[in-house]
């Protein structure tokens, strides 16, 4: 992929990307950093992809921000999180270390044999990054197998609290059962371990990309569990959603039994939250697929969400400023952008919806999506979504890309996002659905 520039949703400028990292709204730009293999589309040594926006809705790529340099992170610079202090933005990040390298590829490691450290970067307006010089470990690996493991801990998020700075870290404990580090700091320099929370085997062997927030209507946690038992087809590792309560003086952090998953399309992965400039808590993921596309790309984002809760539910609504960018009534897809646009639509008992090639319906009081002729057919492949039971209705915001179909239903009740390929530019409704409005972007 040659363009640089980018609207409504970010994907890779070329090669691979995955976990979004950094996402910060800072001096009047949205900042989002991303793991970024520059090399080729695959997974690879880690490096920080960057890319900004005024809006979240036009955006750009501006090339490499951290690269390997350090003893610490000289085989990637995995996930992490942005805070701005005294005017600087700091990235706080998983450094890696290989302990032995394959002799046939020195992108990865042997055995699973490397550590793993957090550290940070500091950059005086956020656009401008020396990576040589403006970098520091921050924590060691763990070194006690008891606090978590010394290989899988990683991905801090930190934020500001009412009297420190706090770090959730997710981690193991001898890898059978995910866990959530949290550590404390004065400085964002010196960090000490004050609580560990888990759950149990049950809730997958590792949690990554931990993001604890706060919320209008309560206070969630957000982890990327690996190897969630129960999961059908090939993805086992899942993102998933508690309502939890914290007490910043122990760091005692109670989460309950019961959880929801991120998005039902099962594609979504590693989400990381910010304020948008409006105060709003707002959430973008990466979106996970099985093959390239076009001239050698693959991974992108999903459209930012406003988090919020109802009653311990946890919503994800369209992000307004999408919806308003894509406001251009059109009377058919091919009438549209090349970004895409967006569908409007009520589903009765009954009532299907073709989106291309992706059958939509609804079937008591749930939604189902059906992308088996819109995606690579392989043995797992994930290709039947459906929501739990709705709380009443049935509305439908659809957000339509070439490569991702995002299902807003009942105002983010439940969100089901699926990736596609070769999706076609029509939209037919079936069973007497009648009244569907259709919009694009309106510049």
């Amino acid at each position: 992929m040659t363009e640089k520039k980018q609207r409504v949703h970010l994907k890779a400028p070329d090669h691979w990307v995955n976990d979004p990292n950094g996402f910060i709204y800072y001096q009047g730009y949205y900042h989002l950093f991303y793991q970024y293999f520059p090399y080729g589309p695959r997974w690879g040594t880690m490096h920080w992809g960057h890319a900004v926006s005024r809006d979240l809705v036009n955006w750009e790529h501006k090339g490499i921000a951290l690269f390997p340099s350090k003893r610490g992170d000289q085989n990637g610079c995995f996930s992490g999180s942005a805070v701005e202090r005294e005017g600087k933005l700091c990235l706080i990040y998983t450094g890696v270390r290989y302990e032995e390298v394959n002799p046939e590829d020195i992108h990865v490691s042997l055995n699973e044999q490397f550590e793993s450290c957090q550290m940070m970067a500091v950059s005086e307006d956020g656009f401008s990054f020396d990576n040589w010089k403006d970098k520091e470990m921050v924590l060691a690996p763990v070194a006690d197998p008891k606090i978590g493991s010394r290989t899988h801990t990683r991905d801090p998020k930190v934020w500001k609290g009412g009297d420190g700075w706090y770090m959730i870290l997710g981690s193991t404990l001898e890898e059978k059962q995910g866990e959530a580090l949290i550590y404390r700091s004065e400085d964002l320099g010196s960090w000490f371990l004050v609580n560990q929370a888990s759950k149990g085997p049950e809730y997958g062997w590792m949690w990554e990309c931990p993001d604890y927030v706060k919320v209008p209507g309560g206070e969630a946690l957000f982890v990327s569990a690996m190897g969630l038992p129960g999961i059908s087809g090939k993805e086992k590792n899942q993102a998933l959603c508690f309502p939890v309560t914290f007490d910043e003086a122990s760091c005692r952090m109670e989460i309950p039994d019961e959880y929801q998953f991120l998005d039902y399309g099962m594609d979504l992965y590693a989400p990381q939250t910010t304020l948008d400039r409006d105060g709003r808590r707002i959430l973008t993921a990466w979106v996970r697929m099985p093959e390239p596309v076009g001239d050698g790309w693959i991974g992108m984002f999903c459209a930012p969400r406003v988090v919020e809760m109802e009653n311990g539910h946890i919503f994800f609504r369209l992000h307004p400023q999408i919806r308003e960018a894509l406001s251009r009534e059109i009377l058919k897809p091919s009438q549209a952008a090349p970004e895409g646009y967006r569908a409007v639509f009520e589903l009765e008992e009954g009532q299907r919806i073709n989106i291309g090639g992706m059958m939509v319906w609804r079937n008591g009081n749930r939604l189902f999506a059906d992308r088996s002729g819109v995606y690579p057919h392989f043995e797992g492949a994930h290709l039947l979504s459906a929501t739990p039971q709705l709380n009443g209705g049935c509305h439908v915001e659809a957000l339509v890309d070439e490569n991702l179909v995002e299902l807003f239903v009942n105002d983010g009740e439940y969100t089901v996002s699926s990736v596609v390929y070769r999706l076609g530019k029509w939209i037919r409704p079936e069973g007497n659905l009648a009244d569907i409005k259709l919009y694009t972007l309106a510049g």
